[in-house]
């Protein structure tokens, strides 16, 4: 009867391997940029040019507010409408858990057509950064250590994207702004794709292959509605998902980014500026 032997340890036993990913995905306003002040004043002008009876008060009255609730808002032309529930005294909580009812209550009591007050908005922009380039990138900030962040990416050789619901021209100009270009289509997926931010990670995942294997992406966002769509794309299930909790977020959102799925990591603005393998510490 052979001679039972005590189990051997494995040769090669590796334990805590750090893969990094191909490539990083990045939300722009929320993550990056931080554009309250000059989402306000367009949304601002907008609404005093676009609505046929504006209420006549000062913008002081509302900036906080707008400030405070902008986390509402998906697409830019529901800002001036948050001008108009705001300046309506509509009830913020009513705003917070309620907004694409309010929304839609003021669209249609108002006779708003969202295709045309996206139109005016972005027209009122261009104006204005054609007008005035330099008032326009100081009423945007970066947040703190983010364009440091970026350049070191680039130097290390690290493979990043903006997909943004911003229009790309306006991310790739502040970008430059601070010393980093950026092709719109190659690098900066912005509103003008028409698409999802799902879809456009699934295209960027198949279309750039590594060895014929799929990329490895890891997608920042500061909008938990859109993590969790992705979580609900089956063929997205290696996307790795981290929610920005110093962007544009409600405090119920951030409180539910750690319960949405385990998929979601809730990430902080020190660990995205540190090294990556601290982010899924």
């Amino acid at each position: 009867m052979p001679i039972a032997r005590p189990s051997e340890p494995a040769l090669f036993q590796v334990t805590d391997v750090f893969v990094p990913p191909d490539s990083l995905a990045l939300d722009f306003d929320g993550v990056i940029c931080n554009g309250l002040a000059e989402y306000f004043q367009t949304a601002w002008k907008t609404y005093r040019q676009h609505w046929a009876n504006p209420i006549e008060r000062p913008e002081s009255d509302i900036r906080d507010g707008f400030y405070e609730l902008r986390p509402v808002i998906e697409t830019g032309w529901e800002m001036p409408v948050l001008v108009r529930a705001l300046l309506a005294d509509t009830d913020r909580e009513a705003i917070l858990t309620d907004w694409v009812n309010v929304r839609d209550r003021i669209v249609a009591e108002d006779n708003i057509e969202p295709p045309a007050l996206a139109v005016a908005l972005d027209r009122l922009r261009d104006r204005w950064i054609e007008d005035d380039l330099d008032d326009w990138l100081a009423l945007h900030t970066f947040y703190p250590g983010t364009i440091e962040r970026l350049k070191a990416w680039n130097e290390a050789g690290i493979d990043w994207w903006i997909v943004t619901t911003k229009e790309g021209r306006f991310a790739q100009q502040l970008l430059a702004e601070r010393g980093i270009e950026i092709e719109l289509g190659d690098r900066l997926f912005g509103k003008e794709v028409g698409r999802p931010k799902y879809q456009t990670l699934r295209e960027l995942r198949y279309e750039r292959r590594i060895n014929h294997r799929l990329r490895r992406i890891w997608f920042v966002e500061d909008r938990l509605k859109t993590l969790q769509a992705v979580d609900r794309e089956a063929d997205l299930g290696d996307i790795e998902l981290f929610f920005a909790d110093w962007g544009y977020s409600t405090p119920h959102e951030r409180g539910e980014s750690a319960l949405a799925s385990s998929r979601i990591h809730p990430i902080s603005i020190s660990k995205f500026c540190g090294a990556l393998r601290g982010w899924l510490a």
